[in-house]
């Protein structure tokens, strides 16, 4: 119940720290181009990267602190960050076939569930 709680918290922050820098950075910017969630993005996966390393340095955080941060955290900010750990994960285990077809095929369907997904609900007429 901890890890739900943990995850739940940090979701809680990280969504609306996702949504003050993209406006923030939106309304500095003034442009179409999503330039705030491409920074949220790089940020999350640096931070990701940040954690990563020291957890396994220092070993001294709790589960339940690195479920909040990792999982809720960086979960709510942006999921690209997992994303990216988890590709470099599978690179550093020696499986770079895997680790091109995981981020490859990640963006790519992705993309097209989403555009499949807007086709549903045309062809539906909603």
């Amino acid at each position: 119940m901890q890890s739900i709680l943990a995850v739940a918290l940090g979701g809680a922050l990280g969504s609306v720290l996702r949504f003050l820098l993209n406006n923030g950075i939106t309304a500095l910017t003034k442009t179409s181009f999503p330039v705030g969630i491409m920074v949220i993005n790089v940020l999350g996966s640096l931070a990701m990267g940040v954690l990563i390393a020291l957890f396994a340095e220092q070993g001294q955080a709790s589960q339940n602190m690195r479920t909040f941060l990792m999982v809720g955290v960086l979960g709510g900010f942006t999921t690209f960050s997992t994303f990216s750990a988890d590709s470099v994960l599978l690179w550093q285990r020696g499986e770079a076939v895997q680790a091109v077809a995981y981020a490859g095929g990640s963006v790519i369907l992705s993309v097209a569930a989403l555009l499949a997904g807007i086709m549903l609900v045309k062809g539906l007429g909603a």
